[in-house]
């Protein structure tokens, strides 16, 4: 039987460093009703942060843009999460996920976004044309909430 969504939201946002913050607590928001554990809440709150800065440093470097946000939740428990950007995008998307490359070799960057991001979900698919964006998609089940925290 296929999954049934049971919660979606989707919002818009400037390229603007301080709305990796607010990436996050939109992300928070969205699952708490979820009764995901600590653990599962602060991964995917990491991941969301990584795949948005990667949109403001790389997809927009130095310009500004417009990112979106958005989630899916499942009733097998699993939420579905994109991030886009409609930056430079990425000319070698398997290149690019290879840990520590970077486009930005003078700068203090570690090349491990998408390596992280990968490491917090259970599937993760990057799409991307250069002059056209970037498209992250993160899957993760969450575990089944204990009994008792309801």
């Amino acid at each position: 039987m296929p999954k049934k969504a049971t919660n979606e939201i989707r919002c818009t946002f400037l390229s603007k460093s301080e709305n990796e913050a607010l990436a996050r607590s939109i992300i928070s928001g969205f699952l708490l009703p979820l009764d995901p554990t600590v653990d599962e809440l602060a991964d995917i709150r990491c991941a969301i942060s990584e795949a948005v800065t990667n949109c403001i440093v790389h997809g927009y470097r130095g310009t500004e843009g417009m990112i979106v946000l958005g989630a899916k939740s499942f009733d097998d428990r699993s939420v579905r999460i994109t991030v886009i950007d409609r930056g430079c995008g990425i000319e070698d998307v398997a290149k690019a996920r290879t840990p520590l490359f970077t486009t930005c070799p003078d700068e203090d960057r570690c090349g491990m976004g998408f390596s992280i991001m990968e490491s917090f979900s259970d599937k993760m698919s990057v799409s991307s044309a250069p002059g056209k964006g970037t498209r992250i998609t993160l899957t993760r089940k969450l575990a089944s909430p204990l009994k008792g925290n309801t």
